[in-house]
C-alpha cells in the first residue's frame, strides 16, 4: 500500500532524491490518514509486482494466539526438497500498524527463501486501531513461540531463528527482540530491521529535520499510526518499550542487528540513534543509510539504489544465518 506526502511539497527536496527515484516521488499523491479511509485502504490493490516462479511451497496455518485472544495465522514459505535444520526468518509486515497483511511481500519472500535456503514465516497480527497495544506484539510473540516450539517438524534449526520487518513491521521486530530477551524463553540469532518505526516521539515532541518525511510516510501519518497503536496521544509518558523500542533504557543482550534506512526517510534519525545505542552496549550492528532514498524505496522501485539495498540485506541475512557475526560498523553508500 503506497501512502502519500504532505501537501507542502513534492518539489521541496526533489533535488535530494536519487535521480532514478524522482519520477516515483513526484507521482505519489498526497494522502493524510484518517479512520474514515481505513476500510478503503485495506481493501485497495497493493500495486506490488507479481509473484515470480520459485521452487518454494507456501502454507497458511492457524496457530494459538496469546492467552484469551483469537488464533493467529502464519504464512510459511519453504524451499522445495526436504532438509533438516534450516535457518528461519520470522517476518512481520509493515503498514503503520493499521494495515497490511502477512502475504503482501510474497513476491519478495518466495525468492528470498529460495535464495537463502531458509524457512520464512510471516505473521498475521491484529491491526490498530481495532486492537491497541499490546495486541499486535503479543500476536507476534505467540507466532514466534509456536515456530520455536515446532521447529523440528518445520525443519528449522531453533538456534538460527531471527526476526525481520520493514517500517511498522521493523518496529514490531525490534520490540519482539526485546520481549524475547526479557522473557528468556526464545533465543534469537539476529534482528533485521528495515527503516523500523520505533519511536512514537518522532514528529511529536520534537520536529524531524527539514529534509525527511515528505515522501510516502509523513509526520502526520506517523502521528496517526502511533495514536492508533497506543490508543492515546503519542509522545507522552509511560509508553512501553515493547510498543516503541526506542523507549527501552537497556539494549544490551540483544542479538546481532542489521538496520537499513534512507536519508530522506522520516525514521532516519531514530534509526541512527538506535544503532548508536546498540553499538555502545556491544551489540554487533550493521547500519546502512542510502542517500536519496525515501520510505519504501527498495520495495517500490527497481532502481540501482534499491537493488543495492536488497543485495546488502540478503548478504547480511546470509551471514546471520551461518553464524558469522559481523564486526560493528556503519556504512553510508
Amino acid at each position: 500500500m503506497l501512502l502519500g506526502q504532505h501537501k507542502r511539497g513534492h518539489m521541496e527536496n526533489s533535488e535530494l532524491v536519487d535521480p532514478e527515484l524522482r519520477l516515483l516521488a513526484a507521482s505519489i499523491p498526497p494522502l493524510e490518514l484518517s479512520n474514515d479511509m481505513l476500510h478503503e485502504l485495506r481493501n485497495a490493490e497493493s500495486g506490488y509486482p507479481p509473484v515470480p516462479d520459485t521452487r518454494t511451497t507456501r502454507e497458511r496455518r492457524r496457530v494459538p494466539g496469546p492467552a484469551g485472544a483469537p488464533d493467529i495465522e502464519l504464512v510459511i514459505y519453504q524451499p522445495a526438497g526436504a532438509r533438516d535444520a534450516r535457518a528461519c526468518i520470522f517476518h512481520i509486515h509493515g503498514g503503520g500498524f493499521i494495515m497490511g497483511t502477512a502475504g503482501d511481500l510474497e513476491f519478495m519472500h518466495r525468492p528470498l527463501a529460495e535464495h537463502l535456503d531458509c524457512v520464512l514465516v510471516s505473521v498475521e497480527y491484529r491491526l490498530a486501531p481495532e486492537t491497541i497495544y499490546p495486541g499486535a506484539i503479543e500476536d507476534c510473540y505467540a507466532g514466534l513461540a509456536w515456530v520455536y516450539a515446532n521447529a523440528g517438524s518445520l525443519g528449522i534449526d531453533p538456534r538460527r531463528i531471527g526476526v525481520m520487518g520493514e517500517s511498522a513491521g521493523g518496529g514490531l521486530a525490534a520490540a519482539l527482540a526485546l520481549l524475547a530477551r526479557d522473557r528468556e524463553e526464545i533465543p534469537l540469532a539476529f534482528q533485521h530491521l528495515v527503516y523500523p518505526m520505533i519511536d512514537d516521539r518522532t514528529g511529536v515532541t520534537s520536529g524531524p529535520h527539514p529534509h525527511v518525511g515528505q515522501y510516502v510516510w509523513t509526520a502526520a501519518n506517523n502521528h496517526f499510526g502511533w495514536g492508533a497503536l497506543l490508543g492515546r496521544e503519542p509522545g507522552g509518558e509511560g509508553v512501553s518499550p515493547y510498543a516503541a523500542p526506542a523507549r527501552a533504557k537497556d539494549l544490551s543482550g540483544l542479538p546481532q542487528t542489521f538496520i537499513s534506512t534512507a536519508s530522506l526517510d522520516l525514521f532516519v534519525e531514530e534509526n541512527l540513534e538506535y544503532a548508536r545505542r546498540l553499538m555502545r552496549v556491544g551489540v554487533p550492528t550493521e547500519l546502512h543509510v542510502y542517500p536519496g532514498g525515501f520510505h519504501g524505496f527498495d520495495i517500490l522501485t527497481q532502481s540501482a539504489l534499491a537493488a543495492r539495498a536488497i543485495e546488502d540485506r540478503k548478504a547480511a541475512l546470509s551471514r546471520a544465518m551461518t553464524g558469522s557475526t559481523p564486526a560493528t560498523h556503519c556504512t553510508q553508500p
